[in-house]
């Protein structure tokens, strides 16, 4: 007996009803890029190692997905290579492509690419599925989409205010209430020079952000591990905890950080995207949280989030600025900053909470009954006229028993059926049946369009 088919751990099907709400998701995310000015691009599934090697993090890079070069990979391994067993270098040979990550290295790369072609500012979106070699669990996949939108080639926090009003114009039309978080990686940076571990920035940044997963004794242990001393430790758990209104905390922190550049710096910027924000009447409320660091090691400016309130998820939104990422590819000094939409994530909160319109769930508004050959060419051209009308209607392809075809009409919520015998083509009409009521009647073409149309 054949094994039953099966598919990778972290990965998922989508059948029709679940690609209706998934397009939903897209195609609204879609309209609001548009609504302020971004434009599409797509870049390949795999990447050059050399392009996602070195641009995560060290625990980015140890989740990126490797592809084994064609041909004989083997050939250029010795035998001293295979017995030693050193993975991390066997995938170096072995290994010259990756399944890319996120979509914001590949954009950077695509930027320094095709630069002569575009104009600066450059804002695009980008909706295409990411990899990631992470231990799947609720709401966490190995493969799963983005929707990111970027603006590169300009310094202005202006970009920052209006993808703030992206994200909130987005979750305003899916119903969903959420809040955004900001920070600033140069207050963290401020944070770790005055508490004197500026060299240990990274794994101060890697340890808070998981503030929300371990709570803050696990904070401690991990700051413990990674060489803080007590003292440090102490100095800056009543930092990130600081209460208040995003404010009153801005005004505590300047005192805090009155001996750092860097982290005045990022104060200075983040008051200007709330100040800017406020005028704007953000149906969400967004929040300073100063243990909020995205892991991801290019940002350099502002950095959000987005969590939804309503139903337990992680992260279902983020991004923040970079204002060196191309220089890695040859490009130094072009700015950017960006957010990325999880889909999978929106998706799974718009499950739990129900909040898909019925007409996002589109199937056909009519199903034509097969009566034989000489009724179906009756049914042909009206058949046209009204898909011409915009109206979805389809044919059942089989003279099958009424009652398959009426199961048929409703597995598919067809709202729906068409009945054309002898009768109907004498009148020239169709009877028209409600699948809801039962109610039947008899209508000319045009009527019928109208009828469907409402």
């Amino acid at each position: 007996m054949a094994n039953k088919p099966s598919i990778p751990k972290g990965t998922r099907d989508f059948g029709p009803i679940e690609m209706a709400k998934r397009n939903y998701i897209f195609n609204t995310i879609r309209s609001v890029y548009e609504l302020y000015g971004f434009q599409q691009i797509e870049t390949p599934a795999q990447e050059t190692l050399q392009t996602l090697m070195g641009k995560y993090g060290e625990e980015g890079d140890k989740l990126l997905f490797k592809i084994l070069n064609s041909g004989d990979y083997l050939n250029k391994i010795s035998d001293e290579e295979l017995t030693e067993r050193n993975s991390l270098r066997l995938a170096a040979k072995l290994c010259e492509k990756g399944l890319r990550y996120d979509l914001t290295v590949p954009f950077a790369r695509y930027v320094v690419m095709h630069r002569e072609e575009l104009q600066l500012p450059f804002k695009r979106y980008q909706m295409q599925p990411v990899w990631r070699a992470d231990r799947p669990q609720k709401g966490r996949y190995r493969e799963f989409y983005q929707f990111d939108g970027d603006v590169v080639g300009s310094d202005s926090l202006i970009n920052e205010v209006e993808l703030m009003q992206i994200v909130d114009t987005v979750f305003k039309r899916f119903k969903v209430r959420v809040a955004i978080k900001i920070n600033n990686r140069k207050i963290l940076t401020g944070i770790a020079e005055v508490i004197g571990a500026a060299d240990k920035i990274v794994d101060i940044t890697v340890a808070i952000d998981k503030f929300d997963k371990i709570g803050i004794d696990g904070v401690r242990s991990e700051l413990a591990e990674n060489g803080l001393s007590e003292e440090q430790i102490k100095q800056l758990e009543p930092i990130i905890t600081l209460d208040g209104t995003n404010a009153q905390r801005l005004r505590k922190l300047k005192k805090i950080l009155q001996g750092s550049e860097a982290g005045l710096k990022g104060i200075e910027e983040t008051e200007f995207i709330l100040n800017m924000l406020s005028k704007s009447r953000l149906k969400n409320k967004i929040e300073l949280d100063l243990t909020l660091a995205r892991g991801l090691s290019y940002y350099t400016g502002a950095i959000f989030e987005v969590k939804a309130l309503d139903t337990p998820m992680g992260s279902i939104s983020g991004g923040g600025r970079y204002d060196n990422l191309t220089g890695i590819f040859g490009m130094p000094g072009l700015s950017g900053v960006g957010i990325s939409f999880g889909v999978d994530r929106i998706y799974d909160v718009l499950n739990a909470l129900d909040l898909y319109p019925k007409d996002s769930l589109q199937t056909s508004q009519i199903l034509f009954i097969n009566f034989g050959e000489k009724e179906t060419l009756y049914c042909m051209p009206i058949l046209n006229k009204l898909r011409n009308a915009g109206i979805r209607a389809e044919l059942f392809p089989d003279t099958a028993k009424m009652k398959k075809q009426m199961s048929y009409a409703n597995a598919k919520q067809i709202p729906y059926v068409a009945l054309a015998g002898d009768e109907e083509m004498k009148k020239r009409k169709i009877t028209l049946k409600n699948m809801n009521t039962g109610k039947q009647e008899l209508l000319t073409t045009d009527r019928l369009i109208q009828k469907l149309k409402k």
